[in-house]
């Protein structure tokens, strides 16, 4: 069992944060380089409490699927996405929004749990954790882009 956590701060609003991260829209451009799209459930728009997507990727050279639903959600300060089926064994992704001064302080906490007991777990240790913080980063990078400059009123309006 594993738990990410990284913080970014953005100069922007923060429901403007909060829409952004829980986009499919912008999740889909920030995931480009993996051909991650949504293939079921919602497919655009901002996804909502109880909702659910499901993600087409390709990770480690494998094409994969991964469905997620909306479990919490108290706009716009936090929201949980909670895998129902894919390739971890859990995983739990809290969102949190934080005004401070004229910016918005993101933090994402990833809590997962790698398949396959103790071949899993070294996974985990040797690569898994270090390849899930570097996509959670460039995620974020690509949220503070957006959020900071003009983008984001058409992702928005959607």
């Amino acid at each position: 069992m594993a738990v990410i956590r990284l913080q970014i701060s953005v100069q922007a609003p923060i429901e403007r944060c909060f829409d952004l991260a829980r986009s499919i829209d912008l999740h889909t451009v920030s995931m480009a380089v993996h051909r991650e799209e949504a293939i079921a459930g919602r497919t655009r728009g901002l996804i909502e409490l109880g909702e659910e997507v499901t993600w087409r990727a390709r990770h480690f050279g494998i094409m994969q699927r991964l469905t997620s639903k909306i479990t919490a959600f108290d706009r716009p300060h936090h929201f949980r996405d909670t895998m129902i089926k894919g390739a971890f064994r859990r995983f739990d992704h809290d969102h949190f929004f934080e005004t401070q001064g004229h910016a918005t302080l993101m933090t994402d906490v990833f809590d997962y749990e790698a398949p396959l007991g103790l071949v899993g777990r070294m996974a985990e240790r040797l690569f898994l954790t270090r390849y899930m913080a570097a996509l959670l980063h460039a995620r974020n990078q690509v949220i503070k882009e957006v959020a900071e400059g003009d983008q984001w009123a058409v992702l928005l309006r959607s």
